[in-house]
């Protein structure tokens, strides 16, 4: 199952910036989190919200080129599997003025009940939710 593409364009910031004058390495790790998050709330309607979490279980990245402050990047993320309680969050960053590769990113998320946070089973309907 690979979902669809949700994608987001933005600009450097200078509070990304690190004492090398290029992008944290944490700095790709929170747009990787934060682009996962805008995309469950976008997709998921408030009941799924109030009753589900994801708890990250697992963190990948390959650091393909260096980015600068003031460069136009777009980050792609899209679900690669679901299974059981996991699922398999893939991400890809690309520079846009040579169109080179960034980062490229995977995480494991684990899907919790909201009230009992004991990990639940990723239902077809929240499968669906991102076709």
């Amino acid at each position: 199952m690979i979902s669809e593409v949700f994608t987001k364009q933005f600009t450097v910031p200078s509070s990304a910036i690190d004492i090398r004058n290029h992008v944290n390495n944490l700095a790709y790790l929170e747009w990787c989190l934060e682009i996962a998050e805008t995309h469950w709330n976008l997709k998921a309607p408030d009941d799924f919200q109030e009753n589900y979490v994801w708890y990250v279980i697992h963190h990948a990245i390959d650091y393909k080129a260096e980015a600068f402050e003031g460069e136009k990047l777009e980050i792609y993320t899209w679900i690669e599997k679901n299974e059981g309680v996991k699922s398999e969050r893939r991400y890809k960053i690309i520079r846009l003025k040579d169109s080179k590769i960034v980062v490229e990113a995977k995480t494991i998320w684990c899907l919790l009940n909201s009230k009992t946070l004991r990990p639940t089973k990723i239902t077809e309907e929240i499968t669906n939710l991102f076709r």
